[in-house]
């Protein structure tokens, strides 16, 4: 079966620096995995210093059961333990070693029960997302549903399988079938759209969002307050499946090298985890003035050249200017066609709003009080109203939250409102905020 949806409300941010169809293999010279990638529990280290690990080695569970994990990409030795404020681990970096621990084995029986404890020990359980609140889901979590997003449409955001993929795909469909009761929705953009076997199929049009499962979850069936609905990428779903054709780990992904500071975009084969400076090395336009996001500009990381890993879900760096050293005649009062902006203040719209433009880091303007224009609307492809909505968060009120629509949303369905506000308002922190309030609440 396939559906077809056309999403009409959002914005497609013209960003320079995509990356071409050249392909590069980095073997990066540290790896780490940062626990704060993966929201909902609390992470309890399972290593120290000079340990020597394996592919799928357990680096920490959840403390609540211990039976979630988060392991490691690559074999080698645990190079630091990074921790900040009240010893909060930061990040665990590996130096990857040719020769080092045996790859983890697990048992691969096709049954519901093997199958979570199989996902759940792998650290592949670690990777898919639960709605409502955007966290990994609990270890004995059952979903109403299973959504997988095929397409990514976040500014320079690269392809996320081929067609040498979908035989894995396919198989970690299967799994995933099993072990929900029921197919998976698989989401392909109309530019490519593809049927794969034992899942439902939905082909969707239409700027970003597009792409954000939260949106295609709201066009098809929304999520109600009670209600579980897992949500992966499609590279996962592949891990899945070469976990179960190959019985091991498989921890490569395709990262594209993006952004208008970058001299050769381009795609890097590469492990999860990898450090930034292996994947940018001799690739900056400057040395200085930069922003390195782990992610598109919209929702990822912000990370350092000298000490900054590949952020989950692992898929792309975005690099631009910070812009403070910019210096403009007339500043925001000039009519220059290189300056760009949703609401058409600028000439540059004459030649097309989707003519590649150099952005940067400033947020060009300061936070002030919010007013109902109905901008955020027009970007915001969700049966809400999203200013009412964030009011209610700054007020704290938790019913109205709910009757709002708080349990559809994720962080990253407000990322373009965010980005065009005028108010200059942090909305994915909100929602953040206000999601893990109310799970706390529902403890």
């Amino acid at each position: 079966m396939t559906r077809k949806i056309k999403i009409k409300r959002g914005l497609d941010i013209p960003l320079a620096g995509a990356a071409g169809e050249r392909i590069e293999s980095i073997n990066p010279q540290s790896v780490g995995i940062t626990p704060l990638d993966f929201e909902g529990h609390t992470w309890k280290c399972c290593v120290k210093e000079g340990d020597a690990v394996g592919v799928g080695s357990p680096l920490f569970h959840d403390k609540a059961t211990g039976k979630i994990k988060i392991v490691s990409p690559v074999a080698g030795e645990i190079k630091e333990v990074k921790r900040g404020e009240r010893r909060r681990i930061l990040n665990v970096s590996i130096a990857p070693k040719a020769e080092g621990a045996e790859t983890i084995s697990y048992d691969l029986g096709l049954t519901k029960e093997t199958i979570r404890e199989t996902l759940l020990a792998s650290g592949l359980w670690a990777m898919m997302r639960q709605r409502p609140y955007d966290i990994v889901p609990d270890a004995d979590s059952e979903p109403r549903d299973i959504f997988v997003t095929a397409f990514d449409t976040a500014p320079l955001a690269p392809a996320l399988f081929s067609e040498a993929d979908i035989p894995a795909i396919e198989k970690g469909l299967e799994v995933l079938g099993i072990l929900a009761g029921k197919k998976p929705v698989v989401s392909t953009s109309e530019t490519n759209p593809v049927e794969f076997k034992n899942a439902e199929n939905l082909i969707v049009s239409g700027p970003h969002p597009a792409g954000n499962t939260g949106v295609q979850i709201a066009a098809v069936a929304p999520v109600n307050k009670g209600e579980t609905v897992w949500t992966l990428d499609i590279a996962t779903v592949k891990r899945i499946g070469k976990l179960y054709t190959d019985g091991k780990g498989d921890w490569s992904c395709k990262v594209a090298i993006t952004g208008p500071e970058i001299k050769d975009p381009h795609r890097v084969e590469t492990v999860v985890g990898a450090s930034i400076e292996s994947l940018l090395a001799g690739n900056l336009k400057e040395e200085k003035g930069l922003r390195i996001i782990s992610g598109n500009v919209l929702t990822g990381k912000r990370c350092n050249l000298e000490d900054g890993y590949l952020r989950y879900p692992y898929r792309q760096i975005t690099v631009i200017k910070e812009g403070d050293n910019a210096d403009e005649f007339m500043g925001w009062a000039s009519m220059s066609p290189k300056k760009y902006s949703v609401k058409r203040t600028f000439p540059a719209f004459l030649k097309g709003l989707r003519s590649p433009f150099p952005f940067d880091a400033r947020i060009k303007g300061g936070k002030r009080a919010m007013i109902l224009s109905g901008e955020l609307d027009k970007v915001f492809p969700f049966d809400i109203y999203p200013e009412y909505l964030v009011r209610a968060i700054e007020a704290g009120d938790i019913d109205r939250m709910e009757k709002l629509g708080i349990f559809e949303v994720a962080p990253e369905d407000f990322a373009l409102p965010e980005f065009v506000d005028t108010s200059k308002h942090e909305f994915q922190s909100m929602i953040r905020e206000a999601l893990d309030k109310l799970r706390a609440e529902s403890l």
